[in-house]
Formats: C-alpha cells, structure tokens, sequence
C-alpha cells in the first residue's frame, strides 16, 4: 500500500462575500506535479437578489482549468465563443493554452433566486509541448458523467477523465490525467490500484474518510509518496465526499505569475505582452 507523506489542511482564503478555502498551494506544500491550485469555494447559501460569483473576464495561458459545480452553477464565457451555464453535479474543463479571455459568473437565475453553492477549482500544468496549444472548452452538466457503481451501492464514483472500474470518463484530455469526484455512503469502500510513480490527487470535500490507514477530514489534501500502487478509501461519517485524481508528474520547471504558468520568466514576460498587445482574443458581453 502507497504510504502518506503529509495532510494539507486547506486555508480559509475568501474573496468578497464568497467563502473560500485555498488548498493548494498553503503553507505546508506548493504543488503535487502536475496539479498546481485548488480552490474550495463554499459552501454557502446566497440570499435572493446577490451579486453572484466575483470572477469577471480575466486571462489565463499555460495550464487547464477543471471546475466542479457540486451547488449552485456557474456561466462561463470567454473569448474563443464558448458559453454555457453548467448547474449542479456538473464540470467545465477549459484548456487555456495559448491564451484566452474568460469570465465564470452565476446566472441570472442564480443572482435572483439565491440558493446553496459550492464549487471546486482545480488547475492543471501542461507540458511544455502544449502550452501554447489551440484553446478549448467543454462544459458537461451531470447526466453527461458517467456513474459507476461500487461496494453494493454504497459508492458512486462520477468518471470526469481517465479510466474508472473499466468506465471510461466524459472528457478525453490532452494528457493522461483521471480525475473523478466520489460519493461514499457511511462505510463505503473504495480500492483500486495506481501506478507508483504516478501522483495521486486527494481532497476530501465533505465528511471524513480512512484514506490509506490514515484518517482524513473534511478540507484535508492527503500528499502521498511514490512507494506503492494500492489506495483504498472508506468511509466514517455518511455523505463523505471525494475529489481523486492521478496522473504523471511532468517534472518540468514551474514558473506561475497571476493568471499564467509557463516554464521560464522569458516565457511569463511574453504572456503579459501579448495579452496587453489583444492577442488573447476579444471580449464581448
């Protein structure tokens, strides 16, 4: 069995009126290659007649953003034409690439009728070879998921990419990179083997959860080491929640500023050119 190396608790981060938990970086860890940031926004119940999510246009070059709607929704746009307004359950996986423009507000509905939100963010490195590839967008509500079943009924794992129990997810990404979201009812029992020099990415949500013969808590990202292929997870409380990933480690340098994440300052100095110089796109409301 792969043993742990570290639990991260998320850090309280919010901004505006918008609860936030900053998992990834914290203090205690930076990145776990190739995942860069994650964000735990909520959860929270927003009143009736509110300004909705803070997240207006703004550029991105370099990495992927993957977005999890749990409540609540989100509409994206940006500046390569895509739009859509994704509700519970649901994703949205932008590549960023070479750069666009892109804006992640709540609906109209949303911001008149209030209602519970909560939604993860999580950002993924590319490889050199693909940062400045054509940008892309899929948003994909809940039923376009596959669910698989497991433990009799007392897991649902929800396949967003990579191969899960034979099921393949919704999204074919441009690197070998699973990501999933899983629901556990009290004792449900999650196992399965990954690859030890892959990096498993392990964040519970909601609940507490035995994750490799370690217990983990709600807001807790569990870093492991590279030391054996079994993870097994099961769970303590009911309704414990689960955002697992695993892919390999790009082992490439690392240079973040803002909105971009490139692999040389030379490379973060051109991305600020060429989004002053418009070349990111335009922006139309």
């Amino acid at each position: 069995m792969r043993t742990i190396k570290a639990q991260h608790r998320a850090q309280s981060a919010p901004i505006a009126d918008l609860t936030t938990y900053r998992a990834l970086p914290t203090n205690s860890v930076e990145h776990l290659d190739p995942f860069l940031f994650l964000n735990h926004h909520g959860p929270q119940t927003y009143p009736a007649r509110n300004r909705g999510l803070p997240f207006g246009p703004h550029p991105h070059r370099g990495f992927e953003t993957v977005t999890f709607i749990l409540e609540g929704d989100i509409m994206h746009q940006d500046s390569g034409g895509h739009r859509s307004v994704i509700g519970p359950g649901g994703i949205q996986w932008m590549t960023a690439g070479r750069g666009l423009i892109h804006s992640e507000i709540s609906s109209d509905e949303f911001k008149q009728a209030g209602g519970p939100l909560e939604i993860l963010q999580l950002w993924i490195n590319l490889p050199a070879r693909l940062k400045m590839t054509e940008p892309h967008y899929i948003g994909l509500q809940e039923p376009q998921i596959p669910a698989v079943s497991l433990d009799e009924g007392r897991v649902t794992l929800h396949a967003v990419s990579g191969e899960w129990a034979g099921m393949p997810g919704a999204v074919q990404p441009l690197t070998d990179m699973a990501l999933a979201t899983v629901n556990f009812r009290q004792d449900g029992h999650l196992q399965m083997s990954i690859a030890a020099e892959r990096t498993i990415f392990c964040y519970v949500i909601r609940g507490r959860l035995l994750v490799n013969g370690q217990e983990a808590a709600a807001r807790q990202l569990v870093e492991f080491n590279h030391d054996g292929d079994e993870f097994e997870a099961r769970a303590l409380t009911d309704d414990a929640v689960l955002l697992l990933g695993h892919a390999a480690p790009l082992g490439e340098p690392i240079v973040a500023a803002g909105p971009f994440v490139m692999n040389s300052e030379a490379e973060i100095r051109q991305a600020y050119q060429d989004y002053q110089a418009g070349l990111f796109g335009t922006w139309a409301e």
